[in-house]
């Protein structure tokens, strides 16, 4: 079968490598892919918001499976186009999508279901926002109703911090016309709890930790993510308890709704005092997560993705070896990345157990080139947590650029 990966960063060559991998795979391609993803496979440039001209070399290349890797086209709805035209689409359509695309209709979901998470308030303008102020104690975390890539969070310790946040999302519009979620802040330790879901049965993918602040320490502004370890072991009871109160409801309530979900769900999780609390839902693979979750995978993913499609959902076994990726970032990442720097390489060769997977890179000539916040991720995989680690950092010193960003403390928190 071939098979089509949609996206253009670290998730999406992350998932190329491991569908190639697969001996009932055929061909992957990856729509639009990047300069980085041609390495490896096949790139065609085709906006996904070009839905014919998608379709049309979807069908020419004989393309029968697409997992759809970025957010913004499943909020979109381009799994139902696809699904209509008789692809099978490993992502969920735009109602499940909306479960990411707004922060406040998903906490009111999990109001709906029981699930556990932060006591909140709306605010429609900036006059309740401040308002709002009052029932909440600090720290106190406000979120911008829209897709930002994991940058539209703010943690206000004080009140002007609250409202120099506040000013952000409703008079400097830094994110486009939105709302504010607003919510009481839960301390604790964030885990990545990612499922595959045929809509009614689900199986867990390897457990692992990622590193949102910039800086080590946990310290600057939140990103898209810096760096991700695991697989992390945790006790079986926790477990148990996140599938029941979290993982069970949330399907239970889509089905309630009437909304087929196939795919991969992703709840993001603060563990507070040994209890889960969920932080938001994302309807897709996380990225840098996906980075190290594809080599963790003991089975084939392609037979994996497609049985929450075909049926059976196959089970998900993990390998029995750790794995981390080092994200590289551009200089000002995360709110105004510096693009177009050189990137020297002194090994691009990839290992079978630490390689580069790419995501905000160009080609100019001969040479590559930063095109984005989050340029590269440095992934390794080994017997120990120690070789781990080490490897990913030796293979992060492969590359460099003019104020190249990283944090140096990946996976020393679990």
């Amino acid at each position: 079968m071939n098979v089509a990966v949609l996206g253009t960063g670290g998730r999406e060559h992350a998932l190329v490598k491991a569908l190639k991998q697969s001996p009932k795979v055929d061909k992957v391609f990856c729509i639009p892919g990047s300069d980085g993803i041609a390495l490896d496979i096949e790139c065609k440039n085709i906006s996904l918001n070009n839905t014919i001209e998608l379709v049309a070399y979807l069908k020419q290349q004989n393309i029968q499976f697409v997992v759809i890797g970025p957010e913004d086209p499943l909020v979109n709805g381009l799994a139902d186009v696809l699904r209509q035209e008789n692809f099978k689409v490993f992502g969920p359509g735009k109602e499940g999508a909306k479960l990411e695309g707004s922060k406040i209709y998903s906490k009111e979901f999990m109001k709906q279901a029981g699930i556990p998470t932060a006591g909140f308030a709306i605010a429609k303008t900036k006059e309740s926002a401040l308002s709002a102020i009052k029932n909440f104690k600090f720290p106190i975390v406000v979120k911008a109703d829209v897709l930002a890539a994991g940058k539209g969070v703010f943690i206000c310790k004080t009140k002007s911090e609250y409202e120099l946040a506040i000013d952000h999302i409703f008079s400097q519009k830094t994110f486009g016309e939105s709302e504010a979620l607003i919510e009481e802040f839960i301390s604790g330790w964030e885990l990545s709890y990612i499922c595959i879901t045929d809509g009614d049965n689900y199986q867990v993918c390897p457990l692992v930790q990622d590193h949102k602040a910039l800086k080590d320490g946990g310290l600057g502004p939140n990103t898209g993510g810096m760096g991700v370890y695991g697989p992390i072991h945790m006790d079986e009871k926790l477990i148990q308890e996140i599938n029941s109160t979290i993982v069970e409801p949330t399907l239970k309530q889509l089905n309630k709704m009437k909304i087929k979900f196939q795919g991969a769900l992703f709840i993001g999780l603060m563990i507070e005092n040994n209890k889960p609390y969920v932080l938001e839902y994302n309807v897709r693979f996380g990225d840098p997560e996906t980075q190290i979750i594809m080599p963790l995978i003991d089975g084939d993913v392609f037979e994996i993705l497609l049985s929450s499609i075909d049926g059976p959902l196959k089970p998900i076994k993990t390998k029995n070896k750790f794995a981390a990726c080092i994200v590289l970032a551009a200089e000002g990442y995360p709110d105004n990345p510096v693009k177009n720097s050189k990137i020297e390489f002194t090994d691009l060769k990839s290992k079978d157990d630490s390689y580069f997977v790419f995501s905000g890179v160009k080609k100019s000539g001969e040479d590559y080139l930063v095109d984005g916040g989050r340029v590269l991720g440095a992934v390794a995989i080994s017997d120990s947590k120690d070789s781990t680690l080490e490897k990913a950092y030796l293979q992060s010193e492969k590359a460099h650029w003019k104020g190249l960003q990283k944090r140096k403390d990946i996976g020393r928190y679990f």
